[in-house]
């Protein structure tokens, strides 16, 4: 038997456990509507990724990619292993990354005149051009998602999400 202790409690004397029925309502009612805004979250979140990839098809870019360039284009010039670290995925995955970028002429490598064993990555002209045209793509696109919402709604949504993403 699996024992939560928001439905457990001991007596003074036994030191035995049993049900608590006066909290079970409240807690099932708690879960039922943490789960609704679960499935409510995730329901948009889904509708931002699908209407994300839509808005990158023209461009035949993924999420991933378009994460690789706009790391490189705010942080500047680095190596694979930084933009490994800044992108938290494994360094194969990295380079497989910048081998498709660099097929397209989105990034370019070249060796690090500091270190002739490590590689530096950037972002090329026809990258940033690119960059240029999916940003304002996508702004329309979250005009079109978020103008539904006033200012004070935003800037809440803002509010609450970066608590959700850095729970510190």
């Amino acid at each position: 038997m699996l024992r939560l202790p928001q439905y457990e409690a001991t007596t003074e004397t036994a030191g035995t456990l049993f049900p608590v029925t006066q909290d079970r309502d409240e807690v099932s009612a708690d879960q039922a509507r943490d789960d609704a805004l679960s499935e409510v979250f995730w329901a948009v979140a889904r509708q931002l990724r699908e209407r994300s990839q839509e808005t990158l098809a023209p461009w035949d870019i993924t999420p991933a990619h378009l994460r690789a360039l706009r790391t490189l284009r705010r942080h500047g010039t680095m190596r694979l292993s930084e933009l490994s670290d800044h992108l938290h995925i494994a360094p194969r995955s990295t380079t497989e990354v910048v081998d498709a970028l660099e097929a397209r002429d989105l990034v370019r490598r070249r060796a690090d005149p500091g270190d002739r064993r490590a590689t530096l990555v950037e972002v090329t002209e026809h990258g940033a051009e690119i960059l240029a045209a999916i940003r304002d793509t996508r702004g329309v696109e979250a005009g079109r998602v978020f103008g539904r919402l006033g200012p004070a709604d935003r800037a809440e949504l803002a509010r609450i999400l970066a608590l959700l993403r850095d729970p510190s």
